[in-house]
């Protein structure tokens, strides 16, 4: 009887282990979020591009990393990577047990790119629209050809840092099929989405899709120039910003909640009317972090 006993405890014992394996949390929750001092130490690694340290200036990722409190092993998605210098910061935060896709929308041949032909959200009677410039002849090249030479460079320089997998697939709908639906844990869309507008996407549906991804408790981060009050986003061809607003309206539309926003990168004297991209007259952005409840 002791015998059997002892084997049922340790049969119980066994179950109860698996049950509570199976429970676990994420590892972005029982992980702590890297430190100020890991942030500093990926900002100065010697491999990064001159390119990149230069958009630091303007970008300040050391705030940005901050605010995100990244985990170490999650799944990311960056969505709009163009060049990746967002999904390189990603990937070295993350580390080589989680993974980064960056997303790009497929180039369509027979699309050819236009501002709307009336302003979208409150109208702006001073924005003028009009047809985008084609891409110079030595444009940049194609986004999943930027991510592979990044994730390249970061495995030649033996950087421990995730894996970078490039998406081409429609704002719509960006996610590959086996993580359309709680399986991410953070995305982020940096100082892109305005672009969303004369790109004549769905927003609605791209919103969506990304609460459908994210596990309950993931993160959408979302940084963007700010626009005037009243302006919505008819200006994003033109000054290439979006009113705060308008922006706040149609993410929380879809369900997420507002965690916590960010000042670092505010400008109070920015009058807004100008694309004024670089110093003395940076623009005001703002920065949101958004949860999945």
């Amino acid at each position: 009887m002791n015998i059997q006993r002892k084997h049922i405890l340790a049969v119980t014992a066994v179950g109860m282990g698996l049950l509570l394996s199976a429970r676990a949390t994420p590892a972005q929750q029982i992980s702590p979020p890297i430190s100020a001092a890991q942030i500093e130490q990926i900002l100065a690694s010697p491999d990064r591009t001159a390119a990149d340290r230069t958009n630091d200036l303007r970008r300040k990722p050391q705030q940005m990393l901050g605010f995100i409190e990244i985990h170490p092993g999650i799944v990311a998605l960056d969505l709009s990577a163009s060049g990746g210098y967002t999904t390189e910061l990603l990937a070295r935060a993350i580390g080589p047990s989680g993974t980064v896709y960056g997303q790009s929308r497929p180039p369509d041949p027979n699309r050819t790119p236009v501002r709307p032909t009336a302003p979208e959200g409150n109208s702006n009677p001073a924005a003028t629209p009009a047809a985008v410039p084609p891409p110079p002849a030595s444009g940049p090249r194609p986004s999943p050809v930027a991510l592979a030479e990044r994730d390249k460079n970061l495995h030649d320089a033996g950087v421990p840092a995730a894996p970078i997998v490039a998406v081409s697939r429609p704002f719509e709908d960006p996610f590959p099929p086996e993580l359309v639906a709680d399986r991410i844990d953070l995305v982020t869309l940096m100082f892109n989405y305005h672009d969303l507008g004369f790109m004549g996407v769905d927003r609605a549906a791209m919103n969506r899709a990304v609460f459908r991804a994210l596990k309950p408790g993931g993160l959408f981060v979302i940084a963007d120039h700010s626009g005037r009050p009243g302006t919505g986003i008819s200006e994003s061809g033109t000054l290439h910003r979006i009113e705060e607003t308008f922006l706040r309206q149609e993410v929380e539309s879809a369900g997420f909640k507002l965690l916590e926003e960010a000042n670092f990168l505010r400008n109070p004297n920015d009058p807004k009317d100008k694309n004024t991209p670089d110093p003395p007259q940076p623009k005001d952005e703002f920065v949101l972090k958004y949860v999945k409840p």
